[in-house]
């Protein structure tokens, strides 16, 4: 049974509900960046793990952990969704997801140079508690307004990430200081830092943000881990009539394999290749930050003026050439130097590759979430966007694992290709997809008799 979408339009939420809402993307950002992308891989990988020269094997179980944590978000998103839609819950898994990344987060100050599996348990469990928590507070988005009304509200937590981000990562990388094993004493409070900016931030979310769903019965005889995954299979089998939305769901799994890749080493690569100081590390992450907000409010604006697939073609034929920027930094650095006759050292060539990656970093993310909005039919909007939540999730474990084996292999350096080569994929297969026929498709779901 295919249920008609709601004639009446949802009103829009309180402000301060919507500011509420909004604040958790502000406080879960803290996480992201100083565990996952600046201060904690790198700590991992240098430090506690500490198998210089090329770290490859730090590298390689920094992704393996990642992997792990995304993979358990995958097998566990779709049981949750179901008990949450089924028990009006959600508030309570949010809750949940929040408390255990705090508390995970806080004990990494614990682990001691070569504690490695310690340190692996821990970021698996923070980051498994900090994924997951990212779908469960974009389930309340279709409550805060009309459908006309989304965007906009999206993109207050999308500015308020990167806020909340630059202000958090600024201030550790300021007081906390380097990255080495002579400052261990000091850069170990990265985690209970972290923790704390979370547990603080986030409690506007949860006085304000409200529990609108309602309470369903269910048969007795079928186990909530059943009802989930029976709504799986369904929405799977209903896949076939949304060729072009399939279409775009395996490009967005390639080009979120390339961007995972980025944000799990794009700080290990400019650590153990480029060999910048700490000075170009934190004006690398301010760039990356400013440049990132720019791409996806400008390439927003751009949807409005051009096709929604084309720009997302656009941005992801920015990661090419950036990509390219990351990998021949070195040969650029040299090319200037005789061109221009400077003095450029490799870590500020570095710079350019990174505005050029902070733009594609919000461009792209944004264009495929919108793209899918565009092919997905109201009445499945749930269904769908858990399919582009698995998607993404599933390219984190294909993405980074990829990497991981490859630089063990290769080395950084050139195992940083392998996101040229995932990103061409995301081209290729987003070439079929049909924009007017897909929403065509979207439109005349309700008509279609299964």
């Amino acid at each position: 049974m295919h249920s008609n979408p709601s004639a009446v339009a949802t009103k829009l939420a309180p402000k301060r509900e919507i500011f509420g809402w909004a604040m958790f993307d502000f406080a879960n950002q803290a996480y992201t960046l100083l565990i996952i992308t600046v201060i904690f891989g790198d700590l991992f990988t240098r430090v506690i793990v500490g198998d210089a020269p090329d770290y490859r094997l730090g590298n390689l179980l920094w992704s393996v952990a990642l992997a792990i944590s995304y993979l358990m978000v995958v097998v566990a998103n779709p049981v949750c969704g179901a008990i949450m839609d089924y028990t009006a819950s959600r508030k309570r898994f949010l809750w949940v997801s929040y408390f255990l990344t705090v508390i995970t987060t806080g004990l990494l100050y614990f682990v001691e140079p070569g504690w490695i599996i310690p340190a692996m348990v821990l970021i698996i469990l923070s980051n498994f508690a900090y994924a997951i928590g990212e779908g469960f507070i974009a389930s309340f988005l279709p409550d805060l307004g009309p459908r006309k009304s989304l965007g906009w509200i999206s993109g207050i937590g999308w500015g308020l990430g990167y806020v909340g981000g630059l202000i958090a990562t600024a201030f550790t990388l300021y007081f906390l200081g380097e990255v080495s094993a002579e400052n261990y004493e000091t850069i170990r409070w990265v985690g209970p830092f972290a923790a704390i900016f979370f547990l603080v931030a986030a409690i506007p979310t949860f006085i304000w943000l409200k529990e609108r769903g309602q309470k369903r019965s269910r048969p007795e005889s079928i186990p909530l881990i059943q009802l989930g995954v029976s709504r799986l299979k369904q929405t799977w089998l209903d896949m076939h009539y949304f060729r072009d939305l399939r279409s775009l769901l395996i490009s967005i799994f390639f080009a979120m394999s390339g961007i995972y890749i980025i944000i799990s080493f794009s700080f290990i690569y400019g650590s153990q290749v480029i060999g910048w100081d700490d000075s170009v590390r934190v004006l690398m992450f301010i760039t990356v930050q400013i440049t990132a907000a720019i791409g996806a409010i400008g390439f927003g604006w751009l949807q409005t003026k051009i096709a929604t697939r084309t720009t997302y073609i656009i941005t992801l034929s920015l990661w090419l050439v950036a990509i390219l920027a990351i990998w021949q930094t070195p040969a650029l650095t040299l090319l200037f130097q005789r061109v221009f006759e400077v003095q450029w050292q490799a870590q500020y060539v570095f710079l350019v590759a990174g505005v050029l990656a902070g733009l594609s970093l919000g461009a792209s993310q944004s264009a495929g979430r919108a793209l899918v909005g565009v092919l997905t039919p109201r009445s499945k909007a749930a269904e769908f966007f858990g399919f582009w939540g698995m998607s993404a999730k599933l390219a984190a474990v294909f993405g980074i694992l990829g990497l991981g084996l490859l630089q063990w292999a290769f080395g950084l350096a050139d195992a940083i290709l392998f996101c040229l080569v995932l990103f061409v994929m995301a081209i290729i297969t987003v070439l079929p997809v049909n924009e007017q026929r897909g929403e065509e498709a979207a439109e005349s779901w309700q008509e279609v008799k299964r």
